[in-house]
């Protein structure tokens, strides 16, 4: 038997109904090509692979690897799911011969929620839906129900419209973590940059804004931009000078990136 490994960040989910809520939060379609991150012992892979799906399954941890060979050595067979021994981190879709479309369902380590989601977001090649079990605090700090956003939130909104499918309470895994967790899904997703430049330019701009949360943004952003235009800029764009970067949608953020 393997046991979670608390430095992978692992708590392997135990519910068939998530498992099922996941997948079919995903709208899978026959033959549609889904890559599942840290399948773990296959739980939601095989709600996948029950709904029609083509699964590319990318495990870090080697000893997981022959229990899932064995668990779907018939899916293997047929060609419906290869398992990638690897870390999603050194990976990306053409090295796992993803072309644009795919999808992305999986239950992630929270540590790497950001980094993945941006990752496949910004990839030349990016996924049509991304849906991912996170920590319930992460998601609603994604979907900014507060009205606050932040660099996460920025990061992830660029690119894909985020929604909250259903809490999960912690009772659902094992070992049992100490947090809450929550389905986010990521749709329509697409780019709003023309070039690399202008999209390296809005994030260079947005981390300069929330450099110091309790500084007012003008005075954030005087390291990127100078006072007497980003002043300008703040006039045009209906920004008053004591505004802070937390009240700010995403529209407001690529106008103030494609000026700075």
């Amino acid at each position: 038997m393997a046991f979670a490994k608390k430095s992978l960040g692992q708590n392997f989910l135990i519910s068939p109904r998530v498992t099922g809520a996941i997948a079919d939060a995903g709208d899978i379609r026959e033959g549609e090509t889904v890559l599942e991150i840290g399948p773990g012992k296959g739980v939601l892979t095989k709600a996948l692979l029950e709904r029609g799906a083509r699964v590319v399954a990318v495990e870090k941890d080697d000893r997981l690897i022959p229990i899932l060979h064995e668990t779907f050595s018939m899916d293997v067979s047929r060609g419906a799911l290869s398992i990638v021994h690897g870390d999603i981190m050194d990976k990306d879709a053409a090295s796992l011969g993803l072309a644009k479309g795919y999808k992305v369902i999986a239950n992630i380590p929270y540590y790497i929620t950001g980094a993945i989601a941006r990752n496949f977001l910004s990839a030349e090649a990016k996924p049509a839906l991304m849906v991912l079990m996170v920590q319930k605090e992460v998601a609603e700090r994604v979907i900014a129900r507060d009205g606050k956003e932040s660099i996460l939130s920025l990061s992830i909104k660029a690119y894909a419209k985020p929604s909250l499918v259903m809490s999960v309470s912690r009772g659902n895994f094992f070992p049992i973590p100490n947090v809450d967790s929550a389905v986010l899904k990521l749709s329509d997703i697409r780019s709003p940059f023309a070039n690399k430049r202008e999209e390296e330019r809005f994030f260079e701009v947005v981390k300069a804004g929330f450099a110091q949360k309790r500084k007012k943004l003008l005075s954030n952003l005087s390291s990127v931009s100078p006072k007497e235009k980003l002043g300008e800029m703040f006039a045009e764009l209906g920004i008053g000078e004591n505004a802070r970067a937390e009240d700010f949608p995403l529209d407001k953020w690529l106008a103030l990136s494609k000026r700075a």
